[in-house]
């Protein structure tokens, strides 16, 4: 099917420049970019999503967290109020 796009200038000189240094068609490249993005987010939508990956490497640290954050509110709560600000 054919389309029209519209690309802004800088970008359409960056595509053009890499089609032609890899010898292949603006055409071709354009296809394959959009083969492999919609290919990413299809993956992505099945399985985890990147960063989810490795913030659950740190689910042990969950407690951890927890409980500093408790150390850190009761010693705001030891600071006087004119010192807050």
């Amino acid at each position: 099917m054919k389309t029209t796009l519209e690309i802004p200038e800088p970008l359409f000189r960056k595509v053009k420049a890499s089609a032609a240094r890899q010898g292949r068609t603006l055409k071709h490249l354009v296809q394959e970019a959009l083969s492999e993005k919609i290919a990413r987010i299809d993956g992505v939508n099945r399985k985890q999503k990147p960063w989810m990956v490795l913030a659950g490497r740190l689910k042990h640290l969950h407690r951890e967290n927890r409980r500093i954050e408790r150390v850190i509110e009761a010693e705001f709560e030891n600071i006087e109020p004119e010192d807050r600000q």
